[in-house]
């Protein structure tokens, strides 16, 4: 699996659970589990994709712009997910905020698949792409359980 394969995979999970969460309300275990599930993997797919995609972008001139603009997003999400445990899980404003990040998780899914990807897909040659795929799913699943 390529990285943008397994990018790609991420990025449906990420979609799936972010929109489960705003269909969920009050103070309930579901809205507490989904929670839970969205932060790890938020966490993780971040850690992994920071080092095995976006790192070997910045190094190249054509996409260090969009790689830093992708961690600088991934920030936005941290400071979301933040606010998220800081706010009474009954209230309207903790719905507003998990509805505000799941705009900013589809926007910036959207920006790397339609936007980054054709660039990265330019400046990694084919061996990068398998060996960075390989690299992230196995980051991503060692950072999976040491944030849950």
């Amino acid at each position: 699996m390529n990285i943008f394969q397994a990018l790609r995979e991420d990025h449906k999970k990420q979609r799936q659970l972010a929109n489960a969460l705003v269909r969920t309300s009050g103070d309930s275990k579901e809205r507490h589990e989904l929670f839970g599930q969205l932060a790890a993997e938020l966490k993780s797919h971040a850690i992994a994709e920071e080092r095995h995609f976006y790192v070997p972008l910045i190094e190249a001139d054509e996409t260090q712009e969009m790689a830093r603009h992708g961690v600088a997003e991934h920030h936005e999400m941290d400071e979301l997910m933040e606010k998220l445990e800081s706010t009474d899980p009954s209230s309207p404003a903790w719905l507003a905020t998990a509805k505000e990040l799941r705009e900013l998780i589809h926007h910036h899914l959207d920006d790397e698949e339609k936007d980054f990807f054709p660039q990265a897909s330019d400046v990694l040659n084919p061996q990068e792409k398998t060996s960075l795929g390989g690299e992230f799913q196995e980051e991503k699943e060692e950072a999976l359980h040491e944030v849950q």
